[in-house]
């Protein structure tokens, strides 16, 4: 008799190819189950890899993305955006110290602007809050955009779900602070501060729409500058102005002056009121459904892009690119031919 007949692999696919594919998948899977382990388990070198992994797209990222599923969810996201120089950095590193002294983990995602020449960023942050650097429960992590507009890294998303699946009960997001139109921090934050300073603005500069629209609160800090009442009275005018269900969240102005800790507790406290009233509304979970469509349109449509060769670098792209360039084409033609399917 014929010996008994094996599993066939895949048109086009060996069995040895197949079982090295299946191999190394498991191996990914394997170690991105040991780092979270490891990471979870505090160990700051294992977080700090697998975030290095999610930020470089490594091939471990879906294995990652797996092992991490169950274990996310728990985690409040606090996002804080702002112009440069109103102070979100002290800001920042003033929270962390009063959630410390509830005895909760903190994480901090501090993303800085990439220079369009040298490719590089200067990781400011850290070095703003050393305070922080030998503390085992606080982990403080810079990102750079890498080109990504909006006030975020791309990788911020996954790099969240990271810290998360660690353990740490409260996630402070810290923005590039590039102006009005830095909004997209909203779509992945629990709660959004928007951090203004006296002096950067007047009535009109406050009603404009963008960043301040996406404020659950406003925080006007170096509130012993001249001014500051000023500016907590323009604010108080443009919330005024918007259009709100009595049942809505009616943003609150808070005056710190971040450097000496003064407003801090009543800042911590009004986000804790957000926190109960995002709970008690619906919003909450409103929200990270609203975060989860976003993620996976961002990650369908990148996979999409590549796909039909559609991102910087790839050869159709540039071939397609020089003929508009040179007027041999026009760009509507050339997205066709760029998204038509490949006859080979």
């Amino acid at each position: 008799m014929p010996p008994e007949a094996s599993a066939v692999p895949p048109s086009g696919t060996t069995c040895h190819e197949g079982g090295h594919e299946e191999s190394a998948r498991l191996n990914a899977a394997d170690r991105a189950r040991e780092a979270i382990g490891k990471a979870r388990a505090g160990d700051p070198r294992a977080l700090a890899r697998l975030i290095s992994l999610v930020e470089n797209a490594a091939p471990e990222l879906r294995a990652i993305a797996r092992a991490l599923a169950p274990l996310s969810g728990q985690a409040r996201v606090i996002g804080l955006t702002g112009a440069p120089g109103v102070g979100k950095s002290t800001v920042t590193a003033a929270m962390v110290a009063a959630y410390r002294e509830r005895g909760q983990r903190v994480a901090v995602l501090a993303v800085d602007p990439t220079s369009p020449f040298t490719g590089g960023a200067l990781l400011g942050d850290r070095v703003r809050m050393q305070d922080h650097a030998t503390d085992p429960d606080v982990f403080i992590r810079s990102m750079a955009t890498r080109g990504h507009l909006g006030g975020l890294s791309q990788a911020a998303p996954q790099a969240l779900r990271v810290l998360d699946a660690a353990g740490f009960a409260v996630l402070l997001v810290e923005t590039v602070g590039v102006g009005q139109a830095e909004v997209e921090i909203a779509s992945l934050a629990d709660t959004t501060l928007v951090t203004v300073a006296p002096g950067m603005g007047d009535a009109i500069q406050a009603a404009k729409a963008g960043i301040l629209e996406v404020a659950d609160v406003f925080v006007v800090n170096k509130a012993d500058k001249p001014g500051a009442q000023e500016t907590v009275r323009d604010l108080r005018s443009m919330i005024a102005m918007a259009r709100r269900h009595a049942d809505d969240w009616k943003p609150p102005i808070m005056t710190t002056v971040a450097i000496k800790g003064e407003g801090i507790g009543e800042l911590v406290a009004k986000v804790d009121a957000h926190w109960a009233w995002l709970d008690s509304s619906g919003q909450g979970e409103a929200r990270r459904r609203a975060r989860a469509r976003e993620e996976i349109a961002a990650i369908a449509l990148a996979e999409l892009r590549r796909g039909v060769g559609g991102l910087p670098g790839d050869s159709r792209l540039d071939d397609l690119a020089g003929q508009v360039a040179e007027g041999k084409l026009d760009p509507f033609t050339a997205a066709d031919e760029l998204t038509a399917t490949d006859p080979a």
